[in-house]
């Protein structure tokens, strides 16, 4: 992102993009705030997104959440806020995120992971890896990419790493409360009845 819009809050809503092997769109969410950069990913977070699937259906996430999306390692992560306390991760075996003409953009390589508040691990997608490594022809090197990276992913969750702690998600959630309160006037600036 440039620097000078940078700490402009108004410049910081980005879409991301998901993307199927063959170029085509898969998902795209509505703007969500980039709430935090590093050399390693990017955390934009929402109080709920305006989803599209390439099929043109449309539906709305119901939580709040931080979206990690990484720059160099195969896989992003939704971290969904539940209502009833905890966090639900559901990791996305994916490409490493880009920046291009404003959208983050990365391509959904099919296997994903949910981690459920109560410590619950469960894979999914499987079935539909194994189809697409043969509809799409999967070069060997990228099919071991993306299983490296389903285990490496398991031992992140297993270790209680980042993201994978509470802690770190709801710092990075309540900045983006914090940065995004509604704009007040100072007492002097106020019209007088």
């Amino acid at each position: 992102m440039e620097d000078a819009n940078h700490n402009n809050r108004f410049f910081r809503w980005m879409v991301v993009q998901a993307y199927k092997h063959d170029g085509l769109l898969h998902r795209q969410w509505s703007p969500a705030y980039l709430t935090e950069e590093t050399d390693d990913y990017w955390a934009l977070s929402s109080r709920a997104s305006l989803v599209t699937e390439s099929d043109g259906r449309r539906w709305m996430t119901k939580e709040h959440a931080v979206f990690i999306l990484f720059k160099n390692k195969w896989m992003n992560i939704i971290c969904m806020m539940k209502d009833g306390g905890g966090i639900c991760y559901y990791v996305n075996v994916a490409s490493p995120t880009i920046l291009d003409s404003g959208f983050l953009k990365y391509i959904d390589y099919d296997l994903d992971v949910k981690l459920f508040p109560d410590s619950t691990i469960k894979e999914l997608d499987e079935q539909e890896f194994e189809r697409h490594v043969l509809t799409y022809g999967y070069q060997p090197d990228l099919t071991s990419a993306v299983k490296k990276s389903f285990s490496e992913i398991k031992n992140l969750m297993a270790e209680n790493a980042f993201p994978f702690k509470e802690k770190d998600v709801t710092l990075i959630y309540q900045k983006f409360l914090d940065e995004n309160r509604p704009l007040t006037l100072p007492e002097d600036v106020v019209p007088k009845k």
